[in-house]
């Protein structure tokens, strides 16, 4: 995995930690919500330890909230694990786990949330059914392979959804968990599709999205017109908008601000090379709002980001 910086889009609003007195375990303490549609386990850990083992018998979604973890998975070299980033996990599957920073006053803060498979499929043709993709063979689904990506906003804000429901006392918590599952795995598509199109240059399974995603890419330092984009591909500009949204989960804007992002973090690599200079050769028409831009998206200023990859290269 990359190296990467703090999340924008980890829970603004955390669940409360465990009271000291209460814990049954410093590592991996373990607090159970059961509902009709899944389980949901908020494990907290507050010593450093090495490769602690952890496997489920259904798929689970887990999702970072505090501290860091390093992840063994399948046979991919270990990663870090932060907020605002997610894992998929098929069933039966090991995972083995470091914490190298965990602490009384600085726990890791981890949910894993373990789907029942015909769930899951349900939910899958479920929305298949009501809400067809255009594409003749393009249907919902996970792609398990793909199974580290970031949160995006919607995603996150229905995380912190799924955990109020849990931890409510609402009669109706198991029609509105079962609500939010689905809303919750178009967003885990959508964010899959976002990372395969965005390493690589990696394309989705829509024509006209992939033909205006190349225009974009090979435009990115020029003024990118969307309205002239969408008319090449044979799509009004409202229809370009929809399809990047339920694509991809964010609109033709937002990915342009992304890969101009992805193509300044390249350059920064210079020592040499003033933030400003990269800010135009990027597109941006100007540089304080690609230096928010850049804060927003990866946590640092582009300066500090260019420092930070000068002093560990």
């Amino acid at each position: 995995m990359p190296k990467h910086f703090p999340n924008s889009h980890a829970l603004s609003i955390l669940p409360e930690l465990t009271k000291v007195d209460s814990l049954k375990t410093l590592v991996e303490n373990r607090t159970i919500y059961n509902l009709d549609s899944f389980e949901l386990n908020l494990f907290e850990t507050y010593q450093q330890s090495h490769l602690v083992s952890l496997e489920f018998n259904d798929l689970v979604v887990t999702s970072m909230l505090r501290g860091k973890k390093m992840m063994h998975l399948f046979d991919e070299p270990a990663f870090e694990y932060l907020p605002g980033e997610s894992v998929i996990v098929p069933a039966n599957v090991e995972m083995r786990i470091d914490f190298p920073e965990a602490a009384m006053e600085n726990p890791t803060q981890c949910i894993a949330l373990a789907i029942d498979n015909k769930k899951i499929l349900d939910t899958l043709a479920f929305l298949n059914e009501r809400y067809p993709k255009e594409g003749k063979d393009d249907y919902w689904n996970l792609d398990e392979r793909n199974f580290f990506f970031y949160n995006n906003a919607e995603m996150s804000l229905v995380i912190q959804k799924m955990i109020n429901i849990c931890q409510s006392a609402s009669l109706s918590k198991d029609v509105l968990a079962d609500l939010s599952l689905q809303e919750l795995l178009i967003h885990i598509a959508q964010c899959q599709n976002l990372k395969q199109v965005r390493e690589d240059g990696g394309y989705t399974s829509h024509p006209q999205l992939n033909a205006v995603l190349e225009q974009i890419r090979t435009h990115l330092s020029e003024k990118i017109y969307l309205p002239k984009i969408a008319s090449q591909v044979g799509l009004s500009i409202a229809s370009l908008y929809r399809l990047f949204k339920r694509e991809l989960g964010i609109s033709p804007l937002e990915y342009i601000v992304l890969e101009r992002i992805k193509m300044a973090k390249k350059l920064l690599k210079d020592r040499r090379i003033y933030v400003k200079n990269v800010s135009f050769e990027v597109g941006f028409d100007d540089c304080n709002y690609f230096i928010r831009a850049f804060k927003h998206h990866e946590g640092i200023t582009p300066k500090q980001y260019q420092q930070l990859n000068n002093k560990e290269s």
